[in-house]
């Protein structure tokens, strides 16, 4: 049996512990300055959780942008989605976890009627989202002083 579940969330105490595990990884392992870290999409974002299975203590969270809100990370292009905010605690890598709310927001992607999703992947995690069947295109770029390529899977 997997040992975390993911979801989509639903309530605000799910919200909190999203962001709580946003801010563990973007704000204190990274250095992700907080006032960057949360914006204007996170109130219309799809935002997924990964959570024990035992105790329900957050493990991952990601979200989904769609429509208009997606179409600064994705050059417009219409019927994509953009994947963003992926992260998972340190304790819970090498888990399927990051995997798993990949997939989880891709399913939410095609119950919106989308075709395919795009993401800003840190560079170093470029191999893990090859592994996840996307495809890197254009420049590197700095967001948050960090290397980043976007990226995209056609669902």
């Amino acid at each position: 049996m997997t040992p975390y579940r993911v979801r989509e969330v639903r309530t605000e105490e799910d919200r909190a512990a999203a962001f709580a595990v946003r801010r563990a990884v973007f704000v204190v392992e990274q250095g992700v300055p907080e006032e960057i870290e949360y914006d204007a999409h996170d109130a219309t974002a799809v935002h997924v959780i990964a959570e024990h299975a035992a105790g329900g203590a957050a493990l991952g969270t990601g979200r989904l942008l769609y429509g208009p809100d997606a179409a600064g990370r994705t050059g417009g292009a219409e019927g994509v989605g953009a994947l963003g905010r992926l992260a998972v605690t340190r304790d819970a890598r090498g888990l399927g976890v990051g995997a798993a709310l990949v997939r989880a927001i891709e399913d939410a992607a095609r119950a919106r009627g989308l075709t395919a999703v795009d993401l800003h992947a840190q560079t170093h995690a470029l191999d893990f989202y090859r592994r996840l069947g996307y495809g890197p295109y254009g420049e590197e770029f700095l967001d948050a002083g960090i290397p980043h390529l976007a990226m995209r899977r056609v669902l």
